[in-house]
């Protein structure tokens, strides 16, 4: 077993959650690189910085470059020294302003922050009025600036909700072998919000660029380019050969990342 491996199940650490908020677009993604700066590599260096040796920060899911985060679970085990109000406060100490831990908990030693995952639940904001192509909103909107109308929105929503194969919107090739691309989608809906619509959804796992593919295809069919029912004919799809262009990254938030009760050690 590795020095790493060793160090994340030694009984003198402790295991806790840190729901963290990044604004992505200064990043490529989350998952360190060599060379590009990402979440990982940032929080890695703060963490080695105030444990003295690497520590792993582990998230429950990669996002890419650009895509923002309001609730991700980043799971870590740190010298049992700390607490979690002490880490919380040290780590935004070290970290740059564009990354923020809001909440720290202490947790089970079972706890793994992708696989304990219960669901997770996304939004991806679509700018539709004039003021969708300000600078200050562009870097968080997927500026449409067209119209949009929220009943062929919902109505092409209603066909993700339940279990399905959703190899159709996803990326090929990404997902390990052997993997059926099945999600449970618990959450499908439109909303307006300022300026625009909001999509939310909520699953207990995503393929990658997933809800971006949705996303997309529904707003094409929103705007006329595609006719009402492509999401329903699409889903039962086996490729992703037909569906429209993933939308833009910076529209897509990670809202949230439900854990078992039963693993947390601190309240919640």
């Amino acid at each position: 077993m590795s020095y790493l491996m060793r160090l994340m199940h030694s009984a003198e650490h402790a295991s806790f959650l840190l729901v963290t908020q990044y604004d992505g677009g200064a990043f490529s993604g989350w998952q360190r690189q060599p060379v590009a700066r990402t979440i990982q590599g940032e929080m890695e260096r703060a963490l080695a910085e105030l444990c003295g040796s690497p520590v792993a920060a582990i998230g429950a899911g990669r996002t890419d470059a650009g895509v923002h985060a309001r609730g991700q679970g980043v799971g870590v085990r740190v010298p049992a020294r700390w607490t979690a109000d002490r880490l919380r406060g040290a780590m935004n100490a070290k970290l740059p302003s564009d990354i923020w831990v809001e909440r720290a908990h202490s947790m089970h030693e079972t706890f793994h922050p992708r696989f304990s995952a219960e669901r997770r639940r996304y939004a991806y904001f679509v700018g539709t009025d004039a003021l969708a192509m300000s600078p200050f909103r562009r870097r968080t909107e997927w500026a449409v600036a067209r119209s949009l109308d929220l009943d062929v929105l919902s109505a092409e929503a209603t066909a993700i909700l339940g279990e399905h194969t959703f190899r159709g919107f996803a990326v090929q090739g990404t997902a390990p072998d052997g993997d059926d691309h099945r999600c449970q989608v618990h959450e499908a809906r439109w909303r307006f919000s300022n300026g625009g619509l909001v999509f939310d959804i909520e699953a207990n796992r995503f393929l990658h660029h997933m809800v971006r593919f949705l996303v997309g295809t529904m707003v094409d069919v929103g705007l006329g380019r595609r006719p009402a029912g492509t999401v329903a004919t699409q889903i039962s799809a086996t490729d992703n050969r037909d569906t429209s262009p993933p939308a833009p990254p910076h529209g897509l938030f990670l809202e949230q990342v439900r854990y078992p009760a039963t693993l947390y050690l601190s309240p919640t």
